[in-house]
């Protein structure tokens, strides 16, 4: 499969991003990070600058229809700067649209609920987010991780970095039936 990791230029959580990529290139997918501008990506931990990285596609230039499932890394900047770009918004919609998996932690749900995706839905995320979604019409839940069904895809969310391992090994699964 190919997966993107969409993150904003700066402020994705590190470990949010560079362990699902993990789990998913050692999974054998094709992982291609999307950015809203080409160049580099500069990832965080918390507060703090980490490493960078290189954008290999930009929102805009690529589209759902190359890419066969979505992550969205967390961090508390990352999501608040993919929700206020048009682009990056209508690319997160498209995955639903076309009924493609979605997986998303920690404060990555704020760009789905800007995309209006959370409706009727059943998401966890960092709890300071509880009620952005219930706002949006989804039902949220304090679970490590949640697949929610109810709706054109299989969306897969996950509240923190603790919960990293039983993420990836989630959404590597979910993410598996749709390419079978």
């Amino acid at each position: 499969m190919r997966i993107a990791f969409l993150t904003a230029p700066e402020g994705v959580e590190q470990v949010e991003l560079t362990e699902p990529w993990k789990a998913a290139s050692g999974a054998g997918h094709e992982t291609v990070l999307v950015s809203t501008k080409s160049g580099e990506i500069q990832a965080f931990n918390h507060l703090d600058k980490a490493d960078t990285f290189p954008v290999d596609e930009v929102v805009g230039d690529t589209s759902a229809d190359s890419l066969d499932a979505l992550v969205l890394p967390g961090g508390v900047a990352n999501p608040d700067f993919l929700r206020m770009d048009d682009k990056a918004v209508a690319f997160v919609r498209d995955f639903f649209a076309q009924g493609r998996p979605v997986a998303a932690i920690c404060h990555a749900p704020w760009t789905l609920v800007e995309a209006d995706v959370v409706r009727d839905r059943v998401l966890t995320s960092w709890p300071s987010l509880r009620t952005d979604i219930r706002n949006a019409g989804g039902t949220w839940v304090d679970e490590q991780v949640q697949i929610c069904d109810h709706g054109p895809n299989k969306l897969v969310t996950s509240r923190k970095p603790d919960d990293l391992e039983a993420f990836c090994g989630v959404f590597l699964d979910v993410f598996a039936e749709k390419a079978a």
